[in-house]
């Protein structure tokens, strides 16, 4: 064996280090170099699958190879792909020849031995994927020297150790570094701290210290930061509130302290925050909340005490809440009840006390853990109605009602754990329809009566504790047929007779049937006394099944009702003011049509083509106009005021018509139509002026307004690409929205929004009908600030002239004793948000039916389906990690509470950075 391997070095010294170079020289085939270094690759590792039989030393290329792949153009090596190939062995020198090589991966194999520093001497290298092996010794510092190119580093799951090479610090490109599951040690290099395009860091599962610097805020492009099982100390510094992209955060078990910093509640798109196994300590702070993407929130095991906040109702996505082995304190927290996404609830081994909730209305719920706390009374009746629950755990505490029969409407029941309360009754019969049942323990209760013959169905059954009850009677014989059972305690009872034979029972723990004195068999040393069977008596009044017959009735025939959201009732209550608010606009209107109006109307139709000039004039007939930007030319153009043809659109203000000028310059003029509501001249103009000098790049430009007591018009700029709206809703196939324009419409809307905020300006009428496109594909935010005009902010005037498109009417419209803010301007974003991203309108009424838009896509997100929201003409070409955050954001800004709904200012920068940069994706695809 030593000859043969002796032998085999020789051959690739031979190859690798003679040949080649002779071969170059002679033949002048570059391309050799790449299939010389592959076959001496080859030649060093095992192959047991065949996997490189395509792998021909004769052939003058390698780009038919299976794993490899090259560039179309110069024919070079650029990928070596080899993940779960079954190879084994060390990395030869072979590799070192991919001069051209970009991405290696040799991940989920059994190679082994340490890693060469030569790997340093590949410079085009931007991938290296060593992951699921078995390389062991210590990371030379050499190995990073050369690695400007480097983006991607994975060395996880493998027997490495000592530190991780200082010139790490060197590679300012990475977006990625994963060492977890290794044996590295001490601490990190420090200029991990400053890559600031890195988006994932996994360093979990070694055996690495220090303390996380304040300079983590230079991460900010970080969407990923696991570092669990180390042995970190210290506290979370406060430059992580600056991480904005953060989705998920994995510090637990390690040896972090004191309180959890504030700015931690920036992180709106953080959807895992895990902390367990510390030694945090203090109140959980009511912010936690403000986190609405919360999908896991663990601090289990570290010594937080107080209650537990109730903001915790906010996080309508929460799936996973582990708040065990901690010190909270005070009642069964009622927030947790809004939870409606929750599948996992975990408060065991607290200080809580008082009775159980009604749980019923956790529906999804399958993990329900609240043992070891002080809790009293009886089990919720409703926990039949959890269809899903698999595991139920209320030992530990002080229960001393009965089991209740509803126990068997969890039928997906997989462990039920109620030992150590102080349980009375009998065990019920209904239990056999949790047909899926493998762990039973009801152990130290006060349990008395027999054991039902019904707990012979549990098929599955492997582990049941009955000891330290008052349980009597015999065995059922039909125990002996349950073949899964490993645990079967029955000890310290007051069971008699004989135990069952055959199965288990043959070979049953004599500590197992302990402390019945009545017990009778081998197992218990005690023979049974001869019993005369008993004569058979037929019973003609009995039922043949006794246990179906006395369960409660079925509950197969449940109304088949279509039960309407709060937002559809939200909106079916904002039709009904829409009516009222129309029909109370028409007859003021009418009033104002007298002769007088309309003469006014008619005599500017006629004059305006004279009358019109940038000096103000009170006359009534000719009417004051007044230009706020530039200097426009009104002496043509203007007869097209009231031309049919030239009519835009019509909206809740009112009608508007598009007019070129003598100059050639293009104005939306948009003719009010609620004359009698609007203020008088000297308030009309103080409002005009206060949002004409409002000026953005995303917003249309007022560039003047004309009055007379019976008619105003407001001059706009004209934008060209029309409205949103059409774009979404009325565009054709060819000329569909792209990914990278819908993200920057809404970034854009934003903005513009965000800028009106800031100058004191609330919209109040946010929908795409109003959000228009100019020739460049850039939103602009129209029809802004038009409320201010009305006399006082009426409700139902407001309803019905500007929330006309259902669904983008923040609920707080329909609640007079709630202000009005600029967050409903946040939320008819929010719903935006939404109809950009998925092409559908906020509401759609059907034949019976409402479907409200964030209702779908609320449902969806939480059911992990939120890839199937994005709009269909999109499948395909859209980034899935731009597109699910930009939906929560827009679910967020959604909440029914104005307070929990991000400022505009907030959302540019947080869509900012979402927007992922197209080199990387390029990089990771």
């Amino acid at each position: 064996m030593r000859a043969f391997l002796k032998m085999k070095r020789l051959i690739e010294f031979f190859i690798l280090f003679v040949l080649a170079p002779l071969c170059a020289r002679c033949v002048n085939l570059s391309l050799n170099g790449d299939v010389l270094g592959l076959i001496v690759f080859k030649a060093a590792v095992q192959d047991p699958k065949l996997k490189l039989a395509s792998w021909n030393e004769d052939d003058d290329s390698p780009c038919n190879w299976t794993g490899v792949q090259c560039s179309p153009r110069s024919k070079r090596v650029i990928e070596l792909n080899l993940n779960g190939f079954s190879l084994s062995g060390r990395l030869g020198r072979g590799l070192f020849q991919l001069e051209f090589l970009q991405r290696l991966s040799l991940s989920n194999n059994n190679l082994t031995g340490n890693i060469s520093p030569n790997f340093a001497r590949v410079d085009n290298l931007q991938v290296i994927d060593l992951s699921g092996n078995n390389f062991s010794g210590v990371v030379s510092d050499d190995f990073f020297r050369q690695c400007r190119s480097l983006r991607v580093v994975s060395l996880a799951n493998n027997k490495f150790s000592g530190k991780i090479p200082d010139s790490l610090s060197l590679c300012g490109s990475l977006i990625s570094v994963n060492f977890s599951s290794n044996q590295f040690s001490g601490s990190l290099p420090s200029g991990i701290w400053s890559f600031s395009g890195l988006r994932s860091l996994d360093l979990s599962d070694n055996a690495l210290l220090g303390e996380i610097p304040k300079v983590i805020e230079n991460l900010y492009n970080l969407r990923t930061l696991n570092l669990s099982k180390n042995q970190f100390s210290g506290h979370i510094p406060d430059g992580i509130g600056s991480c904005l992209l953060l989705r998920s955060i994995d510090l637990s078990e390690n040896s972090f302290s004191g309180n959890l910093p504030q700015t931690m509640q920036k992180l709106v798109l953080c959807s895992n925050l895990i902390l367990g196994r510390n030694l945090f300590d203090g109140d959980v702070p009511e912010w936690v909340g403000e986190m609405k993407s919360l999908e896991t929130l663990d601090f289990s095991r570290n010594n937080f005490t107080g209650r537990i906040p109730t903001t915790i109702e906010n996080l309508q996505y929460l799936k996973v809440l582990n708040l065990s082995s901690n010190g909270f304190t005070d009642s069964f927290p009622e927030s947790v009840m809004k939870c409606q996404s929750l599948l996992a609830l975990d408060l065991s081994h607290n200080l809580i006390m008082g009775n159980l909730p009604e749980i019923g209305s956790l529906r999804k719920l399958q993990i329900l853990s609240l043992s070891g706390n002080y809790f009293v009374g009886s089990l919720p009746k409703t926990i039949g109605d959890l269809k899903a629950l698999s595991i139920l755990d209320l030992s530990g505490n002080q229960l001393n009602e009965t089991i209740p029969v509803a126990i068997g409407g969890a039928v997906s029941l997989i462990e039920l754990k109620l030992d150590g309360n102080f349980l009375r009754g009998e065990i019920p019969f209904s239990i056999a329809h949790c047909s899926s049942l493998t762990t039973l323990f009801i152990s130290h209760n006060n349990i008395t009566g027999p054991i039902p013959a019904a707990l012979a169905k549990l098929s599955y059954l492997q582990n049941v504790d009955l000891s330290f009850n008052n349980l009597n009677g015999t065995l059922p014989k039909q125990l002996s047929n349950l073949p899964n059972l490993l645990v079967f305690n029955i000890s310290h009872n007051n069971f008699k007779g004989e135990l069952p034979g055959g199965g288990f029972f043959n070979t049953i723990s004599p500590s197992s049937v302990t402390g019945n004195p009545s017990l009778c068999g081998s197992v218990v040393n005690k023979s049974c006394p001869s019993v005369l069977p008993k004569p058979i008596v037929l019973n003609p009044n009995s039922t043949s099944d006794s246990i179906s017959s006395s369960l409660p009735p079925s509950n197969n025939h449940k109304r088949n009702r279509n039960i309407l959201s709060i937002s559809a009732l939200v909106a079916i209550g904002a039709a009904a003011f829409i009516i009222i608010g129309v029909i109370s606009i028409t007859i003021l209107n009418l009033r104002v049509q007298s002769p007088t109006s309309s003469s006014s109307a008619a005599a500017l139709a006629l004059s305006v083509g004279d009358d019109f000039s940038n000096s103000s004039s009170p006359d009534a007939n000719s009417g004051k106009l007044v230009v706020l930007s530039g200097e426009l030319d009104f002496s043509t153009g203007a007869h097209a005021l009231l031309n049919k043809d030239c009519e835009l659109g019509r909206g809740g203000f009112g009608a508007v018509y598009h007019t070129i000028l003598r100059d050639g310059h293009s104005v939306a003029i948009k003719k009010l139509t609620v004359s009698s509501l609007v203020k008088s001249q000297e308030d009309f103009e103080r409002e005009v002026r206060k949002f004409g000098i409002v000026r953005h790049q995303n917003l249309v430009a007022l560039e003047g307004y004309y009055w007379t007591p019976s008619l105003q018009l407001l001059i706009y700029e004209f934008v060209s690409g029309g409205s949103l709206y059409r774009l979404l809703h009325e565009a054709s196939d060819d000329n569909v929205l792209s990914w990278n324009e819908r993200f920057d419409i809404i970034l854009g809307t934003a903005k513009g929004l965000a800028h009106l905020h800031q100058s004191n300006t609330i919209h109040y009428n946010i929908k795409s009908s109003n959000i228009l496109i100019d020739r460049n594909g850039q939103p602009k935010v129209g029809d802004y600030g038009l409320a201010r005009l009305l006399p006082m902010l009426d409700r139902y005037v407001l309803s019905s002239k500007i929330q006309s498109a259902l669904g983008y009417m923040a609920p707080e419209f329909t609640c007079r004793t709630v202000k009005i803010t600029e967050k409903c301007d946040v939320y008819g974003f929010g719903i935006l948000i939404l109809e950009v991203v998925t092409g559908k309108r906020p509401v759609e009424y059907m034949e019976d039916d409402v479907a409200v838009l964030s209702d779908m896509v609320r449902e969806a997100v939480e059911e992990g389906r939120a890839e199937e929201c994005v709009d269909r003409n999109l499948r395909g070409s859209f980034p899935m990690e731009e597109a699910v955050p930009v939906l929560k954001l827009g679910l967020i800004c959604t909440s029914h509470v104005p307070s929990n709904r991000p400022d505009m200012r907030e959302m540019v920068k947080i869509l900012e950075m979402i927007k992922c940069p197209s080199e990387l994706q390029e990089e990771l695809g």
